[in-house]
């Protein structure tokens, strides 16, 4: 019973430890990509693709082939005199063969270089798939970051308007304020309570969608706070051509398209090679076995197995060519479709330059957009809190009325709120151009 008792407390320990982990940046990619289900199915086309390798590198070696057989036939058989006679008799042969390629118009190396271009092609598809599930998690962690800020800020307005209900209920109280006033400012508490209440359905919402995105479970998941501050409105980069010129380099799209070009090379020398002659070599060794078993003559023994086997053993080598001729122009054929293909592996890395480019442009205003936006959003908040500030010592000493104070109040807030999210805005569209670039870090 103690050992239970101990067990089960243990269990809770763990339970709850496991409950209030806040997990980083870097762990919820790392968890992301690991159980994403896309990532595993590609790793598998990644195992797969080496398999070709090992297939393509096996064309080089012989093959290796034994045959036997054995035959009973029973019926009239002639003796050494012509003579028919009815004979029982078993016969067995046994050979080894072993084929070879001496010259195929070096389909075979080509096939291979083929095949560790498939397991490059195969590994950059996976760092683009593991590329885009990075940016995904990005967003929702900063989503929630978002989504906690705005929970402060309302948290902070409840309290505000919580102590204006107690100042309005001391002044209706001494007659300073009608009731009216009083009703007002319990309303906004009401409402600033209410925000309160959204914001937290807001930041579990965000906090679910993450959760899912990395496959854990959503009970008692949190996440690291990140210092954002206050980014610098400066650029990180001149312009888009800078991110471009540098995303040629490093982003996966690019160099796999790039890898499709010469994949349509290699295609065009395999279909040329069918063209040409191929030269094969045979080897084989065969032997074979007889044994009459009845109507011998007198004095005849059959001979013993392994004798047989010995006495009947053959050697044998053999060079083959084959020299292509006519075949219904389907080499021929095949090589113009490899050479469209090329073509067509060609307008690939355009086409993906080309939405390369667009999008790094794209993210390069909206990047420029939101540095302007946020720029603004600090310059109207700190205009909202000083005129706050003058509005509450106003409306304290009776110069203002409660709704011209509730307007500044509203101002504040909305003021707040777009400052955050013009902050975040620009944070994940600042951390998209440094991923472009090759400079996003994780930790």
């Amino acid at each position: 019973m103690k050992r239970k008792f101990l067990l089960i407390a243990l269990l809770a320990v763990v339970s709850l430890g496991y409950s209030q982990k806040k997990w980083s940046l870097r762990e919820c990619v790392d968890t992301a990509l690991n159980k994403n289900i896309t990532v595993q199915q590609n790793k598998l086309n990644l195992l797969l693709a080496e398999k070709d390798v090992a297939i393509a590198k096996g064309n080089f070696l012989p093959s290796v082939n034994g045959s036997s057989g054995g035959n009973f036939r029973s019926g009239l058989s002639q003796d050494e005199n012509g003579v028919l006679k009815n004979t029982n008799n078993v016969s067995a042969n046994f050979g080894i063969n072993v084929n070879g390629t001496i010259f195929n118009g070096y389909r075979n190396l080509n096939t291979y270089k083929q095949a560790k271009l498939g397991v490059e092609s195969s590994k950059l598809t996976l760092a683009k798939i593991e590329n885009d599930i990075s940016l995904f998690v990005v967003n929702g962690y900063l989503n929630v970051l978002f989504a906690k800020e705005n929970l402060g800020v309302a948290k902070v307005q409840a309290e505000i308007s919580s102590k204006q209900v107690d100042a309005a209920k001391s002044r209706f109280e001494a007659g300073v304020i009608p009731r009216g006033d009083l009703l007002n400012v319990e309303s906004t508490a009401a409402n600033d309570a209410q925000n309160v209440i959204t914001q937290e359905n807001i930041l579990n919402i965000a906090l679910l969608n993450l959760a899912q995105l990395l496959q854990v479970p959503y009970e008692g998941f949190d996440v690291l706070g990140i210092e954002v501050g206050s980014p610098s409105e400066r650029l990180l980069y001149a312009n888009s051509n800078m991110v471009y010129e540098k995303a040629l380099e490093t982003q996966p799209q690019i160099k796999n398209a790039e890898l499709g070009i010469k994949n349509a090379d290699l295609s065009i020398e395999i279909s040329k090679s069918f063209l040409k002659p191929t030269v094969s070599y045979n080897l084989g060794s065969s032997t074979s076995y007889f044994n009459q078993l009845n109507n011998l003559f007198p004095g005849q023994t059959n001979e013993s197995f392994f004798d047989q086997l010995n006495n009947r053993l053959q050697h044998g080598v053999g060079i083959s060519v084959n020299i292509p001729i006519f075949n219904g122009f389907q080499n021929k054929n095949n090589v113009a479709k490899s050479i469209l293909n090329k073509d067509a592996a060609q307008l690939a890395l355009d086409s993906e330059k080309l939405n390369l480019q667009q999008t790094i442009e794209q993210a390069y205003l909206d990047t420029k957009a939101a540095s302007k936006s946020y720029e603004a959003a600090k310059i109207s908040l700190d205009s909202q809190r000083e005129a706050f500030k003058n509005a509450q010592e106003r409306y304290n000493f009776g110069a203002m009325s409660l709704f011209d104070f509730d307007l500044v109040r509203n101002r504040l807030v909305s003021a707040e709120s777009t400052l955050i999210r013009a902050k975040y805005d620009f944070v994940f569209k600042t951390k998209v151009l440094q991923f472009y670039y090759g400079e996003l870090n994780l930790n």
